[in-house]
């Protein structure tokens, strides 16, 4: 590791101004593999408010500067960025596997695609859009620009630690933000390597800046400072609400990615196995770690028995262990905390009178013990109004739920507080297209349960988004705001 950021015994530091800084509280809390709990990453700041308000001091100082940079020379700064994530993205991999969990596959793919996707928005520095219209007044120029909007805190979750930050940080440096980046407690390693890459690529001092510690001790400082001009956050609805109510006084913007109760809807689709196959991967990747992940399956009646089957036998083929393991097709639970939550949603399942179809238990035993595991779970006989089918359970648990219509289905798809993303499988083309109309949410799939397009928007509707969509160009409504000129000649 880099002595930049680390000192004896596994130290990490924030990085403000340009310099790796001990928190001002001098206090540091340790994080852990949760693959082998026993297993430390390292001790990482417990900042307060005083290191908020220096990172977004900095940030807001030097936000002139990088402003009045030309748009081509910001894209160049990320151009040599994405230039050194792909030189060190098994490194930043590891790391995620190591504090997170996730298999190292799922690691590697993530500063992978975030190579790529850098290499995307650094374009959009030299493509923001205005506005000109012709005027009903003589010798006069009607004329909109874009102007970043100032200071931006990025808040990261830990179920995405590399890709995700990219997602926030990057966007707002190329439109001429600068960035207060805090990840999240779990996952603050990735985070520290971030900083290093950041560094590495020479920007000035103060455009990006790493602020580490619990949300519940700087969020709100960081957040509410009226110097920020713009919060982007991924992570639980509750947050995401309490940010909103912080940040309102000031007038920030927001762009809060938040919860989902994703379903995937089969109905009148002759090739279930192949659904089968796509819904259990999309649920149980990241052990089901994911605001994207599949948890509710409606089927309609007559073939749900028939899909049932095939979901049970292709959870059971899924092999848990450690992420280190390429034999291992899924990793462990972020933490013990995690691990009770899924347990309790399981339990309340049963107790109202859901069957467990396979799984829904915790693994112990041998390379188990020394971690937070969870067995690959269907849940059978799940009515719409039961909990496992409502609330977000954050883990590798598939709620199936049968339905006598499609426009039942549709119904109970979109009877939900969440509206991020929905898959429909059918061979009828007017239901898929009855589907895309009335979905509540702000992604659909047809017959499809692909990686989400680097270069399209990516959010949610009802309390799973609020604020411009990310990724593409609208990040940019975001990150930006307009400034009308009137010119008289």
């Amino acid at each position: 590791m880099s002595t930049k950021t680390q000192t004896a015994g596994g130290v990490y530091r924030n990085f403000i101004d340009g310099k790796w800084t001990e928190p001002g509280s001098g206090e540091y809390y340790q994080v852990f593999n949760p693959a082998k709990k026993g297993e430390a990453v390292g001790k990482f700041p417990l900042s307060n408010e005083s290191d908020a308000a220096k990172a977004v001091e900095a940030a807001h100082r030097q936000f002139r500067n990088w402003k009045n940079l030309s748009p081509s020379e910001r894209a160049e700064y990320l151009i040599r960025f994405s230039e050194v994530l792909d030189r060190n993205k098994e490194r930043i991999a590891e790391a995620a596997t190591m504090e997170q969990g996730k298999l190292y596959k799922e690691s590697l793919a993530e500063p992978t695609r975030g190579v790529k996707e850098v290499r995307i928005i650094a374009g959009e520095a030299v493509r923001l859009e205005g506005i000109a219209r012709p005027s009903d007044s003589k010798r006069t120029t009607n004329v909109a620009d874009r102007v970043p909007i100032g200071v931006v805190a990025a808040i990261a979750p830990w179920n995405f630690p590399i890709l995700t930050p990219i997602r926030k940080i990057v966007p707002a440096l190329v439109a001429g933000c600068t960035v207060v980046f805090k990840p999240a407690t779990a996952t603050p390693l990735c985070g520290v390597i971030l900083a290093e890459l950041f560094e590495e690529a020479g920007l000035p001092p103060g455009t990006f800046n790493l602020l580490i510690g619990s949300g519940r001790k700087i969020g709100d400082a960081l957040v509410g400072n009226p110097l920020v001009r713009g919060v982007t956050f991924t992570g639980s609805t509750a947050v995401g609400r309490n940010i909103n109510k912080v940040v309102a006084p000031n007038f920030a913007k927001v762009q809060l990615e938040m919860g989902g109760k994703n379903a995937a809807v089969v109905f009148d689709y002759s090739d279930l196995a192949g659904a089968a196959m796509r819904i259990v991967k999309a649920a149980y990747t990241n052990a089901g770690q994911r605001c994207t992940a599949i948890s509710r399956v409606i089927v309609s009646e007559a073939e749900a028995d028939e899909l049932e089957r095939l979901l049970i036998e292709e959870a059971e083929k899924m092999k848990v262990g450690p992420g280190t393991d390429p034999n291992v097709t899924m990793g462990p639970i972020v933490s013990q905390e995690a691990l009770d939550t899924i347990a309790d949603y399981v339990d309340s399942a049963k107790r109202e009178g859901a069957k467990i179809g396979t799984g829904g238990t915790q693994l112990t035993g041998g390379v188990y013990d020394e971690g937070f595991y969870f067995s690959p779970t269907v849940i059978l006989n799940v009515k719409p109004q039961m909990r496992v089918a409502r609330e977000e359970i954050f883990g590798p648990v598939l709620a199936v739920i049968r339905v006598p219509s499609q426009e039942e289905a549709i119904r109970v798809c979109n009877d939900t507080e969440y509206g991020l993303t929905a898959t429909v499988y059918t061979d009828k083309m007017a239901f898929a297209y009855d589907f895309m109309s009335e979905v509540e949410t702000g992604m659909v799939r047809v017959n499809n349960l692909g990686v989400s397009g680097g270069n399209m928007p990516f959010g949610g509707v009802k309390n799973s988004g609020l604020g411009p969509f990310s990724i593409g160009q609208t990040t940019m409504d975001f990150c930006t705001n307009l400034k009308v000129t009137y010119i008289e000649y």
